[in-house]
């Protein structure tokens, strides 16, 4: 994929303030997202047929029936569903948001998580694309979030499936504005690359990404500074797949189940080239990865509930995958 960081030296940067977070998208209905929503409207939809039966069956006394239940009571249901301040919604992010700035404390990237649940991450490069449509129905029918890191220049053509992840629940982060090479880079350029792509996604339901991923595990010092200013974790991956090689389904899912450990981050595309490969082994990598008690989160979630180690392994990944 062509860099563009020529288009890039007369396209203007995007301000810092101006891309800040917002929480632009809706609370996800999907039944595959969060745990703890389910857990937590399940207790509200308890409490509230518990006061049901208690009225029907003369629990409450008889003079309570003749007025209305406070509305203060349905009002709070409706803001702890929805996508206000005090929602679970925005309860969650505030939490996963935590989880990263906590793992920025320590280090200023992850290739694995920590080993506290049996949880781990997949996440898909390059997109959106032409797979990406396919890529969402097999996850979505299967109720397994993940994490997308997603280039800035394919929003122009594939944008509905940026809105569609963001819709469903699941992590967006970036990749770079026109998958560029980022350690090559001026810090003026990498700057661009960063935050032009950065608010590329803000245009299409996803929030400033907190999550960075760079195109062929390529960085270097200028990298991190610049991610340290605008409180992003780059996340760089414990297996590669090497899908973008297209050495055939078997191989991917092999290679997949081979590599998974509570806390991995399993590195996929969903766009750059020919996915149909990933496509069909998604199927079978998901339930084989099921079948040996593995829980499908996204990358926020993971660091949530398996902070990582302090001590991250030295990433000897420059030039590969991403």
């Amino acid at each position: 994929m062509d860099d563009g960081v020529t288009g890039l030296k007369n396209r203007p940067s995007a301000a810092p303030g101006a891309l800040g977070p917002a929480f632009a998208r809706g609370w996800s209905r999907s039944p595959h997202h969060r745990r703890r929503r389910r857990l937590a409207l399940g207790g509200l939809g308890l409490a509230t047929g518990l006061l049901a039966i208690l009225v029907a069956g003369g629990g409450v006394a008889r003079h309570a029936l003749a007025r209305p239940p406070r509305a203060g009571f349905f009002e709070r249901v409706a803001a702890l569903a929805g996508d206000g301040p005090r929602s679970f919604a925005a309860r969650e992010i505030a939490a996963e948001n935590a989880a990263i700035d906590r793992t920025l404390a320590y280090t200023s990237f992850v290739r694995v998580a920590g080993s506290q649940h049996r949880e781990l991450a997949l996440t898909f490069d390059d997109g959106p694309g032409p797979y990406t449509p396919a890529i969402l129905a097999i996850l979505e029918a299967r109720h397994v979030p993940a994490t997308f890191f997603e280039v800035g220049v394919m929003e122009q053509y594939f944008h509905a499936s940026t809105a569609r992840i963001a819709a469903d629940g699941d992590a967006i982060g970036d990749h770079t504005l026109a998958h560029a090479p980022m350690a090559r880079l001026s810090r003026r350029d990498q700057r661009a690359q960063l935050l032009v792509g950065a608010s590329d996604l803000t245009r299409y339901g996803a929030r400033f990404p907190r999550l960075f991923r760079p195109p062929y595990g390529l960085w270097n010092a200028v990298t991190l500074s610049l991610l340290h200013r605008y409180r992003m974790l780059m996340v760089l991956w414990t297996v590669d797949t090497n899908d973008y090689r297209r050495p055939g389904v078997r191989a991917i899912v092999a290679s997949a189940l081979k590599g998974a450990r509570p806390g991995a981050i399993i590195l996929l595309h969903d766009a750059g080239g020919d996915r149909t490969e990933t496509v069909a082994a998604l199927p079978k990598l998901i339930a084989g990865l099921r079948a040996r008690g593995y829980r499908f989160v996204t990358v926020p979630e993971l660091l949530l509930d398996n902070p990582a180690p302090a001590k991250q392994p030295v990433p000897q990944i420059a030039g590969l995958g991403g």
